[in-house]
C-alpha cells in the first residue's frame, strides 16, 4: 500500500464521505424533464398577442422571438406584419385558406394525445386573426381600413365556424352565434365606423363603392342622412338599399316556406284534370278491379281540395325606434314588407319614440320607410298605442307584435294596461324585446314579469324566432 493509498484509507470518520447515505438523506440526483420547445414557441406567440392587445408598442425581444418561431415552423413573416391583411396573407401563400378555415376549432385527436407542433401553427395564425380584428388602434378610419376590417372579421367568423356576419349581427337573418362573441365584434365594428368622416367617404363615388354594408353602417346613415346632399345622399341610399335587399332576400326565403292557409273543407273541390286524386281514386274502385278483362271499372271520380281559406288576416307592427333599437327597426321594417306582399295579410307599420308616425302607406317598400324614421329620442309607448288600436277591426284575426325593450319614460302602468286591454279583446299580443341577427334582447324586468304573467312571454330576440311566430297565425 503507496502513501498516498494510506491517505486516502485512514481518514477520521469525520472527514469520510460515504456514497451510501440512509434513505431520508438521499438526494434525488434526477433533473426535472427539459421542456418542451413547441410549449415555449406556442407561449411566446401567446405573450406577444397579449402585449399587443394592450399596449400597440411593440417588445423588440418579443418580436424578435416571435419572428424567429414563425420562420423556424415554415409560416410567413406577414403574419406578424400588424399592417397586412388576412387577405393578402392568403393571395400570397394560398395554402393558408384552408388552415383559416376552422382555425378556432380544431377537431380532437381520437386518443386524446396533443399534437404540439400543430398547436403553435395555430398559435400563430390565431394571432393574427385576433389582432387584425380586435387591435384597429385610434383615430380616422377610411374605407378602405373599414373594408380591410370588415374582411378580416369575415376570416375570423370562418375560423369558428360562423356563417358571414354571423359574429357581428350582421346581414343575414339567418346568422346565429350563442354568447357574447357576436356583441364584442359589432362594438368594433361600430366604433370604426364612427371614427371614419362618412359624410367625406359618400362624397366619393370610389370610397363609397369600397364601403361594405352592415348595420353599423346602415345606423350611422340612417342618423346622418339628414345632413347629406347630392352624391353623398345618393351613395348613402345606394348602400342602405343594398343592405335592405341583401337582409330581404334572406327573410324572404324563410317565409316562403311557410303554407298558405288551411285547406276550406266546406267548398266542394273544383272538378279539373290539374286537382283529380289519382291515388285516392284507383284506391276507392279496387272493388271494380275485373282480373278477366285485366280493367279497373271506375264508377266516381276523386279530386283535390285546393281552397284555401280567406279570411283575411290582419298585422300590427309596433317598433320602437328609439336609439337602442336600431337594429330592430331596419329587421321589423324589412320583414312586415315581405309580410305585407302575401295574399291576404294586412300589414300596418307604426314607428314611435316621444312620438309616432304610421308609415302603413310604404310598408311595401323598406327602403322608403328607413328613409322617413327619425332614430333617437325616449319611449312613448301610449302614444303608440292610441294610434295601433284603432287599427283593430277584427280582434280574432289581428296579430299585434311589439318590438320595444319597454324601457318607458314613467309610463309603464298605462301602456301596460293597453296591452292588456289589446290581449283580452282576442288579439294575439307577440311582445318581443329586439329583433336582431346574433338573437341579442334586453327587456325591461318590470314588463318582462308581466308579460310572462298575461300568457304572452317575450319572444327570443332572434329574428328566425320572429318569423316562426307570425307565419303560425297568419297561414
Amino acid at each position: 500500500m503507496t502513501d498516498a493509498d494510506a491517505s486516502s484509507t485512514d481518514l477520521p470518520p469525520a472527514d469520510r464521505r460515504s456514497t451510501d447515505l440512509p434513505p431520508a438523506d438521499r438526494r434525488s440526483t434526477d433533473l426535472p424533464p427539459a421542456p418542451d420547445p413547441d410549449d415555449n414557441r406556442r407561449q411566446v406567440l401567446y405573450w406577444r398577442l397579449l402585449a399587443r392587445l394592450f399596449d400597440p408598442e411593440e417588445q423588440a425581444a418579443l418580436e424578435a422571438a416571435s419572428l424567429a418561431v414563425v420562420e423556424d415552423i415554415g409560416l410567413p413573416s406577414a403574419l406578424l406584419d400588424p399592417g397586412a391583411s388576412v387577405d393578402s396573407v392568403v393571395q400570397r401563400h394560398p395554402e393558408l385558406a384552408d388552415e383559416f378555415d376552422g382555425l378556432m376549432t380544431p377537431e380532437p385527436d381520437p386518443d386524446g394525445a396533443r399534437d404540439r407542433a400543430a398547436e403553435v401553427r395555430r398559435a400563430a395564425l390565431a394571432s393574427k386573426l385576433l389582432l387584425n380584428v380586435f387591435s384597429t388602434g385610434s383615430g380616422t378610419v377610411s374605407a378602405g381600413q373599414l373594408a380591410r376590417w370588415q374582411s378580416d372579421a369575415g376570416w375570423l367568423e370562418r375560423s369558428l365556424g360562423c356563417p358571414p356576419g354571423g359574429l357581428r349581427g350582421g346581414r343575414g337573418a339567418g346568422a346565429v352565434v350563442d354568447g357574447g362573441a357576436g356583441l364584442e365584434l359589432g362594438a368594433v365594428e361600430a366604433d370604426l365606423v364612427r371614427r371614419m368622416h362618412l359624410r367625406e367617404v359618400l362624397a366619393d363615388p370610389a370610397l363609397a363603392a369600397r364601403l361594405t354594408p352592415s348595420m353599423s353602417l346602415i345606423e350611422q346613415l340612417l342618423r346622418d342622412k339628414g345632413n347629406l346632399s347630392g352624391i353623398a345622399l345618393a351613395n348613402a341610399k345606394s348602400l342602405i338599399r343594398r343592405y335592405v335587399d341583401e337582409v330581404a332576400q334572406v327573410l324572404r326565403t324563410q317565409v316562403e316556406k311557410a303554407t298558405v292557409g288551411e285547406l276550406d273543407r266546406s267548398v266542394p273541390p273544383k272538378r279539373v284534370f290539374r286537382n283529380l286524386d289519382l291515388d285516392r281514386t284507383i284506391w276507392k274502385n279496387l272493388t271494380n278491379w275485373s282480373p278477366e278483362e285485366e280493367r279497373l271499372y271506375v264508377d266516381r271520380l276523386y279530386y283535390r281540395h285546393t281552397v284555401r281559406r280567406t279570411t283575411p288576416q290582419r298585422l300590427v307592427v309596433v317598433v320602437d325606434q328609439s336609439g337602442s333599437m336600431v337594429d330592430s327597426m331596419v329587421n321589423c321594417t324589412i320583414l312586415a314588407s315581405i309580410f305585407a306582399g302575401l295574399p291576404k295579410v294586412d300589414v300596418h307599420l307604426i314607428a314611435y319614440d316621444t312620438r309616432a308616425i304610421d308609415l302603413t302607406p310604404w310598408v311595401h317598400d323598406p327602403f322608403d320607410v328607413l328613409l322617413r324614421t327619425n332614430l333617437g329620442g325616449g319611449n312613448d309607448g301610449p302614444v303608440a298605442m292610441a294610434m295601433a288600436r284603432p287599427k283593430i277591426a277584427e280582434p280574432k284575426n289581428t296579430v299585434m307584435v311589439w318590438i320595444s325593450d319597454f324601457y318607458e319614460f314613467g309610463r309603464s302602468q298605462p301602456l301596460f294596461e293597453g296591452i292588456e286591454a289589446v290581449h283580452r279583446s282576442g288579439v294575439r299580443f307577440i311582445p318581443v324585446g329586439s329583433v336582431t341577427s346574433s338573437g341579442r334582447q334586453e327587456v325591461n324586468p318590470w314588463f318582462r314579469e308581466r308579460f310572462k304573467a298575461l300568457g304572452t312571454p317575450v319572444v327570443s330576440g332572434h329574428i328566425n324566432k320572429l318569423v316562426h311566430e307570425l307565419k303560425t297565425f297568419l297561414t
